[in-house]
């Protein structure tokens, strides 16, 4: 019997389309199926259109170029229509497809289709356009969902909870290859354990995952007796789960299969065109996610990497002294920039801090940040001074900047460094400065000032550029704070608004002598920030996440640091601040006046800030115009709010006690001792060893003031305001 004779007898049609020409050839079975006479017929493709549904005739397409990818047979259910548009019949058309030059032949047959046996997908799956727009919405829904994975272990919490329209896998399974070897790299709907038996799989296992990925092409087992009789070696793993149809899918990502995806389901699926078509689109979907996810794990694990061989973790053990650092990178890239910090044994037994910031926020930066720590290291173990250390370390930057960076057309990279050498017995701090921030001291009371220290250039800039050393004590009870731009600009700041925003953070936290306390306060400074942990990569705060921060804080232990002469005064912790200005630094005694002015930001009556600025400002010009040495500022405050006191002293190294005179109306100079007399609380001068002091009281409660106290003087230089160029 002929093919065409036994097509016809079990009431089959066959027909061939050419889409180069546009023609479809009927036989006289297939004529009559589509309502036409019962002979053969060639039509257009038009003609043939006409014939059915347009919403169902709508799909074909994308059914062959299914089929033409995973080379299997296209198969469609069509509704037929007579000339009204009345459905005639449901017909099930299955062809082979074979594309040549871009264009496709099918060859296939049409049977017309019975009722679906009930409990099958097909049965639930309606042949209008509502499953199509349904099968859109999910894959829409489905592909923005993935998208928004930022892990592989999301990717596979996405890809359990997706509700495919018509039919819903029970059990998920994703496995993986690593050379030669197939696993489960994540599963859902099965118990804990049950994933063992496929952890470690040859990729020669005769397993659907397996051969899913050695031919990249998808099984279809839509009954166990077809998963047993395929493949009955593995069959026992699979017959215990008790699933009915299994969907092996490979992902496949830029050309590569990088694994299989599994979908099991408990009640028969036909796996029909529509069905495979939504299983493929979201098996693409899945392979791009677990890629793209991934891609940034293996992003994440270079920058923590980076991270830990770059920044490594501070001594908590310091004798006398506590540390805590941070590092907070930008939102972007690969999470690592310029920004380090460091802490050095010294050879003397000091210990050097170290903190600084390379330019740029890429890898570029992050290697240059390596080099110039390792050579910091490297300088500071030698022994030099910090001046010496900083000036190496420039000279060292420089010359990468003059071989690499302009050898190859790049940009030229600078730095800025703050080097601090800490004697943890005395307090004592000597610190160098390379256009970085000044460090923050937060006083025994809470008060946070900011110390100016002398500076120089930016590492890189200058070869052999000189960074002047400040220094400075650290007392009982004190913490320094020193950091990147990062956290003070970060969010629209400038440096001022941007110190307020964390002065209230410093003084309204607890410092002691308890590391958590330390660990707190530096927790405390980021968030204020960045806000909390959560809003670092989604939400409105994720675009606050400007510039790498690094953060060090370093709390001296003891008790209060007060030097009060006895009493209750002396149990009152004293808020006490020290600046020296050279003579050839006359530009310092502007920063003489803030840090007073910073001192006394909480005293009651703003009209006595004002006359301690005055009087501070004169009595350290005269150092500088009438001796031949540096003055020495130190301001004390003590007492009990409303009622406290505040002492200054300068000091200089002259033994020529100053006397009074009464300056003309006209008179340059003459007043110093005038403005005392008229400001001051108390105030005297005190002849020592090495020169004398000139010293001043204020009084919050001026009632409790003792009154003016003029000591004996001899003669006196004159006192002149300074200068613009001083100011």
């Amino acid at each position: 019997m002929r093919t065409k004779d036994l097509l016809a007898a079990i009431a089959t049609g066959l027909w061939r389309w050419d889409n180069a020409t546009g023609r479809v050839s009927l036989d006289a079975e297939a004529a009559r199926l589509l309502g036409l006479p019962a002979e053969p017929v060639e039509l257009t493709e038009a003609a043939v259109r006409s014939r059915f549904h347009p919403v169902d005739f709508a799909e074909v397409n994308g059914i062959v170029q299914l089929a033409a990818a995973e080379e299997t047979l296209a198969e469609a259910r069509l509704r037929v229509v007579d000339e009204q548009g009345q459905v005639l019949r449901l017909v099930r058309s299955r062809s082979r497809p074979r594309v040549v030059d871009g264009d496709f032949e099918l060859v296939g047959t049409l049977q017309e289709v019975p009722e679906p046996l009930p409990g099958t997908s097909a049965a639930h799956t309606p042949v209008t356009g509502d499953w199509r727009r349904s099968r859109e919405a999910f894959l829409l829904d489905a592909g923005r969902a993935l998208a928004e994975a930022r892990s592989t272990a999301e990717v596979l919490r996405v890809a359990a909870g997706l509700s495919m329209p018509g039919f819903m896998p029970e059990g998920l399974a994703v496995f993986g290859i690593e050379g030669d070897r197939v696993s489960v790299i994540g599963h859902h709907g099965h118990r804990p354990g049950d994933e063992q038996p496929f952890l470690d799989m040859p990729l020669e296992t005769e397993y659907p995952a397996a051969e899913v990925i050695r031919t990249g092409r998808a099984i279809y087992l839509p009954t166990p007796e077809e998963y047993r009789g395929r493949y009955p070696a593995t069959w026992p793993l699979a017959a215990r789960f008790g699933r009915t149809s299994w969907a092996f899918l490979p992902l496949v990502n830029a050309g590569r299969t990088i694994g299989a995806w599994m979908a099991g389901f408990a009640e028969p699926v036909a796996f029909t065109p529509d069905e495979r078509s939504v299983l493929t689109t979201v098996a693409r979907m899945l392979a791009q996610a677990l890629a793209r996810a991934g891609m940034q794990e293996e992003q994440q694990e270079l920058a923590l990497g980076l991270q830990r061989s770059m920044r490594p973790t501070v001594q908590p053990d310091i004798p006398g002294m506590t540390v805590a650092a941070r590092y907070v990178p930008t939102g972007g890239g690969l999470e690592v920039g310029g920004d380090w910090y460091d802490m050095i044994p010294l050879p003397s037994g000091r210990i050097a801090l170290v903190i600084g910031d390379v330019q740029g926020h890429d890898v570029r930066a992050a290697g240059l940040m390596g080099q110039l720590r390792i050579a910091l290291r490297a300088y500071a173990s030698e022994g030099h001074h910090p001046d010496a250390v900083l000036s190496r370390a420039s000279r060292f930057l420089a010359g990468i900047n003059a071989t690499e960076f302009r050898g190859h057309g790049e940009d030229q990279r600078f730095a800025t460094c703050l080097y601090i050498e800490v004697d943890p017995s005395t307090g004592l701090l000597d610190i160098a400065r390379a256009g970085h921030p000044d460090p923050a001291i937060r006083l025994c009371d809470g008060t946070m000032l900011i110390r100016p220290t002398a500076g120089g250039l930016p590492l890189g800039i200058v070869p052999d550029a000189d960074y002047p050393t400040t220094r400075l004590v650290l007392e009982p009870g004190e913490t320094m704070m020193v950091c990147t731009d990062g956290l003070i600009e970060t969010g629209g700041h400038d440096l001022e608004t941007g110190w307020s925003r964390l002065r209230g953070i410093i003084e309204s936290h607890e410092v002691g002598a308890d590391q958590g306390d330390l660990e707190r306060l530096a927790d405390a400074l980021v968030q204020a920030v960045h806000g909390p942990p959560s809003h670092h990569t989604t939400g409105p705060l994720v675009d606050r996440r400007e510039d790498d921060i690094a953060l060090l804080l370093l709390c001296r232990e003891g008790g209060s640091c007060g030097v009060g002469t006895g009493g209750l005064l002396a149990q009152q912790p004293v808020r006490r601040t020290a600046l020296s200005v050279a003579q050839a630094e006359p530009h310092r005694i502007a920063e003489a006046r803030r840090q007073v002015r910073e001192v006394l930001h909480d005293w009651a009556d703003p009209d006595q800030v004002d006359s301690a600025v005055l009087m501070v400002s004169e009595m350290v010009t005269n150092v500088l115009l009438h001796t031949d040495g540096d003055a020495l500022l130190v301001a004390e405050i003590s007492g009990e709010r409303g009622a406290r006191r505040v002492r200054v002293d300068v000091s200089d190294s002259s033994d020529e006690l100053p006397h009074r005179r009464s300056p003309g109306e006209l008179a340059s100079s003459g007043r110093g001792l005038v403005l005392l007399e008229l400001l001051a609380g108390r105030w005297g001068v005190d002849p020592r060893g090495d020169g004398k002091s000139t010293w001043f009281e204020l009084y919050e409660d001026v009632g409790d003031a003792l009154g003016p106290v003029s000591p004996e003087l001899g003669s006196e230089p004159e006192s002149e305001a300074e200068s613009e160029s001083a100011a």
